[in-house]
């Protein structure tokens, strides 16, 4: 092409650096969704074993997604339909967040584990691992009286 004739220019390697840029991004883009996946479906499975355990009817809501929500505060005690509060911004997805740490604590104490362990996501940092830690114990380790 006519950029070879510039002087000082390398088309091959900024080409080379180019694409392997671009492969690494695929390759990243690829493991986050993965990792996405796998975070999803243990989420699903969790909600959906701790509702069976809890004789929900529609355990299989935990699948969906605003569903598990709606799906998690009833099984705390609350109203499904304060997950509309999720079309307001902000306010109303503060308002959610905070229903469903009660709704959780709720039934962690239902399982006889302890209600904090719902305060996880406030962490920072940690908090989405320990919480995936705590609903793994609260959805297939039965706690003995």
């Amino acid at each position: 092409m006519f950029l070879e004739f510039l002087p000082g220019l390398d088309v091959t390697n900024d080409v080379l650096a180019g694409s392997a840029l671009g492969v690494l991004i695929g390759a990243l883009l690829v493991v986050g969704i993965i990792v996405a996946l796998a975070i999803y479906i243990y989420h699903a499975l969790a909600w959906q074993t701790i509702a069976r355990k809890q004789k929900y009817k529609h355990p299989w809501l935990a699948w969906i997604p605003f569903a598990n929500f709606a799906m998690i505060l009833s099984l705390g005690g609350f109203h499904w339909a304060w997950i509309f509060l999720l079309i307001i911004p902000v306010i109303g997805w503060l308002a959610v967040f905070i229903l469903m740490i009660i709704a959780i604590w709720r039934i962690f104490e239902k399982r006889k584990y302890p209600g904090w362990f719902s305060l996880a996501p406030i962490i920072p940092k940690v908090g989405g691992i320990l919480y995936l830690i705590s609903i793994g114990f609260v959805a297939w380790k039965d706690k003995k009286k």
